[in-house]
């Protein structure tokens, strides 16, 4: 491609540091979708002829073909997917093929790829998430009102629904989609026609490109344009929070789904066996989406550290920017179907939550706020007065609700019957009514908005 400059072929050794085609082939689509854009436009501009842009289109539409079809031989010779289909389609039609390149560079043309299948990643993992948030929705309207232990510190600290907790996993989930839609936002311009860093003489139409390919606006500045990768390093920083809520929801199936926990079982679509103990039932897919949070975050910092200190505009590190982006959405794209499958598939074992729920003195700040609401009696007052019924408790072996009320009398006698209606779990749960709080009538306000959201 460059014959005119250079006289004796590049070493091998120069060649396998420098193609880019063994992954970047993955922008195939991407890559000849734009340069349909920019021959339409050259032709509506006058730059090249209307017989040029029919052939050009006709061109790209049966390399796209052979590529699709698996006939297409890429070479590493030709560097990358964007010389590999440019001397495919000179191949193919000839001199009109030459054409196509007028009035851009490599570098927009390769900002421009990038974009669109960034962009797209963007789009189906909004598909994703949305899926997920459904499952964590039929989840939370099934079990409104089915009792577990809320943990802190991993010990057991107040009852709360199932129900509420998989809703707190949806609204981490919807954050997600969020900054995923933020990010589309403000990545949706158009590199193509800045051309190597500068712009071109040629009377070309960016807006005309922009629109064609689906973005809002040509970017402002060619040097911007060519060397920007902060779209990609968004993208992931996004994913990268993502499987951080993928991998703490991972953790959580994985511990609930211990014989020490029983709280939930995962069928056999979501579990693996051992090679020698047949009792085994392994949650390796939770143990894997886990993982998957360190690829992607392992993703970002190789993408950040590349970037960090190059001046403008573009430089050839630039082209480690795909394999870490090609990585990180691979690994969600797996992890997002994965975690929606074992949401959907795992089963509460509802008598031992609710077993749990009661367990360790949960509802001891339920007798706290009881004195204070009854016998108005300050917090502190209140929280010294519970520790020694606990204390109590403790020593008998037995849980609040068990106690007598003589025992409880004995620490405090203005406690009255009336303090064993919030003493069990249920009773705790349903108590907390605030907005946001763990009550069925809550969660069963949450599940109505979140379904008409997601409609």
């Amino acid at each position: 491609m460059w014959g005119g400059r250079f006289s004796a072929q590049p070493s091998d050794i120069m060649r396998m540091i420098n193609a880019s085609v063994g992954f970047d082939q993955r922008l195939a689509r991407q890559d000849i979708q734009g340069s349909k854009a920019h021959a339409t436009m050259l032709a509506a501009q006058g730059i090249i002829t209307q017989d040029d842009r029919d052939a050009i289109l006709s061109g790209l539409d049966a390399i796209l073909a052979e590529i699709e079809a698996g006939a297409f031989d890429f070479s590493d010779e030709l560097e990358d997917i964007h010389l590999n289909v440019e001397a495919r389609l000179k191949e193919r039609i000839g001199d009109a093929g030459g054409r196509l390149h007028t009035g851009r560079s490599r570098n927009d043309q390769v900002a421009t790829d990038f974009r669109l299948w960034v962009r797209e990643q963007l789009d189906w993992m909004d598909t994703l998430i949305a899926r997920l948030m459904r499952a964590l929705l039929d989840q939370a309207d099934a079990h409104a009102d089915t009792i577990m232990p809320g943990f802190t510190h991993l010990q057991s600290a107040q009852p709360v629904t199932f129900g509420h907790h998989m809703l707190a996993y949806l609204e981490m989930f919807a954050r997600d989609r969020g900054r995923f839609a933020d990010c589309r936002a403000r990545m949706n311009e158009s590199p193509l026609g800045a051309a190597a860093l500068a712009g071109t003489p040629y009377p070309i139409d960016r807006d005309a490109t922009a629109a064609a390919l689906g973005f809002d606006r040509p970017m402002a500045n060619s040097l911007d344009a060519v060397s920007a990768r902060d779209f990609a390093l968004e993208a992931m920083a996004a994913a990268t929070i993502c499987a951080t809520h993928l991998s703490r929801l991972s953790e959580e199936i994985v511990i609930w789904t211990s014989a020490q926990f029983r709280f939930v079982a995962l069928s056999d679509a979501f579990t693996t066996g051992s090679s020698i103990m047949p009792q085994k039932r392994n949650p390796d897919a939770a143990e894997l989406v886990r993982a998957k949070v360190g690829r992607i975050t392992g993703s970002l910092t190789a993408l950040t550290i590349v970037m960090k200190g190059l001046p403008l505009a573009y430089s050839k590190d630039m082209q480690e920017d795909k394999e870490p982006v090609f990585e990180a959405f691979d690994a969600l794209d797996l992890s997002l179907q994965a975690m929606a499958g074992m949401v959907a598939d795992m089963v509460p074992n509802e008598r031992r939550l609710a077993e749990a729920a009661g367990a360790a003195f949960s509802t001891a700040t339920d007798l706290a706020d009881w004195l204070v609401m009854r016998l108005n009696m300050p917090f502190r007052d209140a929280h010294h007065v519970t520790g020694r019924i606990v204390a109590m408790a403790e020593r008998e072996g037995v849980t609040l609700d068990a106690l007598s009320l003589e025992q409880m009398q004995s620490v405090e006698l203005g406690i009255t019957e009336a303090v064993f209606d919030v003493l069990t779990p249920l009773a705790s749960a349903t108590s907390r009514t605030s907005y946001g709080g763990t009550s069925p009538e809550r969660v069963r306000e949450q599940v109505a908005r979140w379904r008409a959201t997601l409609s």
